[in-house]
């Protein structure tokens, strides 16, 4: 079965790219615009799987979009076409043959998975089967209510001994006042002898008590040893199974040469390949590519469908590969390749200058331009920090006290002194500093303010991009208001609570936040010509006079 496709309209006039996709952060070629629109026209009218993914049909199942995408490829005689793929398994566990198979199935007739899982799946039973016995229930009843029984009773005896110690004190006292010296000897090793007696007995009540508890105890741990044995033999084959699935996970590059995920995530420093390694669509693709002698010559991925409850997926809108889980995989696959070059390794803001609206002895307030970065990043040195740094090389104390996103243009404050920078500090952490930005969202806002409440944390899998998370997330409340509506845009003022990483850009883009993207948000919502989020607006006490102070810079959108 062949998976290359002809393209449906006319290419001819198309030329092709001199170098392949940078997938990582990408602006669809227009053979892959072509191809995806192809693919998404077999999407909405197919018939040849079952998958619920929320676009208001009537379906069964939960609603969910999927990753898809396209790669166009070159045959041996020349010919232009493209392969299809989709992340992870359809609800039906299909694979129709519009799609490319994956990497290694694991799910295949008489696979090693099959009966690794059927093991395993034996002894969560017998584990069941065990955690529901009657019988353990009871035993573990009667331990507790034993225990209890024990701590009553030795509590009581220690209190007891507590006060004949007491009473030992006083007697003691009252006799060095009133025996002769020798009759206070003999009388005072009498309550010595008293004090070991005692002891004795609590020694020989708890021994009593306690060997009465570990009989019931045994009992309980012929039941809870066992599910600790069994639960021991079950992580040991899950660690098998999964090493064993990562040996079979083998991908390719256009040498030819084969990697193991295994070798592809070293095993030093814990680097294990995180879940669903290898089942993204760009993996897939280039693979399918590489055996069946196709050259690579543009790539997209796109969401479709129903966005997840906790990252921000829109549907159509084209992402790069995720970074977690494909960055390692596509460095071994695309090695050799003539590649796009990478924009994070270019300095967006090389030839901007930093505006400084006020400046005195304890503050420089500046309005920091778009794709600027505040704080030197792992391959950019240039920011704000290190300009402000060779600009008041006098400075004392850390310069930056709060931060504005790389993208995110506006007023961003600078201390020169540790004190000024100890009291800004600490007007921040107390929430006294007012601050307002305005942003210019892709859509219609019904309403006319509100408050958004979303906890966010990183996405472990694909940093920098922020989840929203119930259960592992900090708290992230904004509140809004809309400033004028224009043309099917929406122009608002955003006054964040809490100062999350990205907390503006997901609330305003979140299905639960306003789910409408500000402008130019590459990772919430579409690329343009930049971020349309700016810091407008801020006021504090300045830290020398502590008198009042706000400032205020237009945006320049």
């Amino acid at each position: 079965m062949s998976c290359f496709q002809n393209f449906i309209k006319d290419i001819s006039n198309i030329p092709l790219p001199e170098k392949f996709t940078f997938p990582f952060y990408y602006d669809p070629h227009p053979l892959t615009l072509v191809a995806a629109k192809e693919l998404q026209e077999y999407l909405e009218n197919q018939t040849d799987f079952v998958h619920n993914f929320g676009l208001g049909k009537s379906q069964v199942g939960s609603p969910l979009g999927k990753m898809f995408g396209v790669l166009v490829v070159q045959n041996k005689q020349n010919q232009l076409g493209y392969l299809a793929a989709f992340s992870g398994k359809l609800a039906d566990k299909s694979l129709p043959e519009k799609f490319v198979p994956p990497v290694y199935d694991i799910h295949a007739q008489n696979s090693f998975y099959k009966v690794g899982e059927n093991e395993i799946n034996a002894i969560n039973k017998q584990i069941e089967d065990l955690e529901q016995d009657p019988l353990l229930k009871e035993k573990q009843e009667i331990v507790a209510s034993k225990t209890l029984f024990v701590n009553k009773i030795l509590k009581e005896e220690k209190d007891k001994l507590k006060l004949t110690k007491k009473d030992r004190k006083i007697r003691r006292g009252k006799a060095q006042n009133t025996l002769p010296p020798q009759e206070f000897t003999s009388f005072n090793k009498t309550l010595a002898d008293e004090s070991i007696s005692g002891q004795l007995l609590f020694k020989r009540t708890a021994a009593a008590l306690n060997e009465d508890l570990q009989e019931v105890q045994k009992e309980l741990d012929f039941f809870t040893s066992k599910i600790a044995a069994l639960k021991l033999e079950r992580k040991t084959k899950s660690a098998i199974l999964q090493q064993k699935i990562f040996e079979n996970y083998q991908f390719l590059n256009q040498k030819s040469e084969r990697k193991k995920l295994t070798e592809i995530f070293p095993k030093f420093r814990e680097q294990k390949p995180p879940a669903g390694s290898g089942d993204c669509t760009a993996p897939k693709l280039l693979q399918y590519a590489f055996l069946n002698d196709l050259k690579p010559i543009a790539m997209g991925e796109f969401w479709w469908g129903k966005s997840p409850n906790t990252e921000i997926r829109k549907h159509k809108i084209f992402y790069p590969a995720c970074g977690g889980r494909c960055k390692p995989i596509l460095a071994h696959m695309l090695e050799g390749m003539k590649m796009e070059e990478n924009p994070f390794l270019k300095n967006p803001a090389k030839n901007k200058e930093l505006p400084i609206i006020f400046e005195d002895d304890a503050l420089v307030i500046i309005n920091k331009p778009s794709e600027f970065l505040s704080v030197p990043g792992k391959e950019l040195i240039d920011s704000v920090y290190t300009r402000m740094k060779s600009l008041f090389p006098e400075a004392t104390g850390p310069l930056i006290v709060h931060r504005l996103d790389m993208s995110t243009s506006g007023i961003l404050i600078l201390t020169k002194t540790k004190e000024a920078h100890k009291f800004m500090q600490y007007q921040f952490i107390n929430k006294t500093i007012k601050k307002r930005y305005v942003a210019l969202l892709d859509g219609n806002i019904e309403q006319n303010e509100g408050k958004i409440d979303l906890p966010l944390r990183v996405d472990l899998d694909d940093r920098p991009r922020q989840l929203v998370c119930n259960e592992h997330g900090k708290k992230a409340s904004t509140k809004w208001e809309v400033v004028e509506r224009i043309e099917g845009k929406t122009r608002i003022h955003l006054y964040p609570i809490t100062g999350r990483t990205h907390q503006l850009r997901v609330h305003a883009s979140h299905p639960l936040g306003l789910n409408t993207p500000i402008i130019g948000d590459d990772l919430y919502g579409e690329k343009s010509n930049r971020l349309h989020l700016h810091a407008e607006y801020i006021e504090f006490l300045h830290p020398s006079t502590k008198e009042k102070m706000s400032f205020v810079v237009k945006a320049d959108f």
